[in-house]
């Protein structure tokens, strides 16, 4: 009965696509320094869940479905292309630096949902 609550889906997506982010941040970081090496990072959350313009997106509820997205599927990566740095590359080390922050507190808002919910469901099952 419980095991399907979409807050709880939801707060765990946007935890795997901080860890997703942080995870090609980490890659950007490692090759600063590598000539003409192209940065990658994730699209933005909330980009990837708003609802197309005729109404609500399909969501696939289990593995069998043919459309919609499946959870666990990995995230879109697009190319950073915001000027060249003297490494011949795209990669700026201050980006990064506030990319790593912003999925920090994408990730610490999800575990912060995911609680939240949580209490609420306990709150709802205790008896007294």
């Amino acid at each position: 009965m419980f095991e399907n609550l979409t807050v709880f889906k939801t707060a765990s997506a946007m935890a795997r696509h901080a860890g997703q982010s942080q995870a090609l941040i980490a890659q950007n970081v490692a090759n600063a320094n590598t000539p003409n090496y192209v940065g990658r990072q994730v699209a933005p959350f909330a980009s990837l869940y708003a609802p197309s313009e005729g109404g609500t997106t399909q969501r696939a509820t289990r593995g069998g479905h043919l459309n919609g997205s499946v959870e666990g599927q990995e995230w879109a990566k697009t190319e950073i292309r915001n000027g060249e740095n003297p490494n011949q590359n795209t990669i700026s080390l201050e980006a990064e630096l506030l990319r790593s922050a912003e999925a920090k507190t994408d990730h610490d808002r999800a575990l912060a949902i995911y609680k939240s919910a949580l209490d609420v469901l306990r709150m709802a099952v205790r008896t007294n």
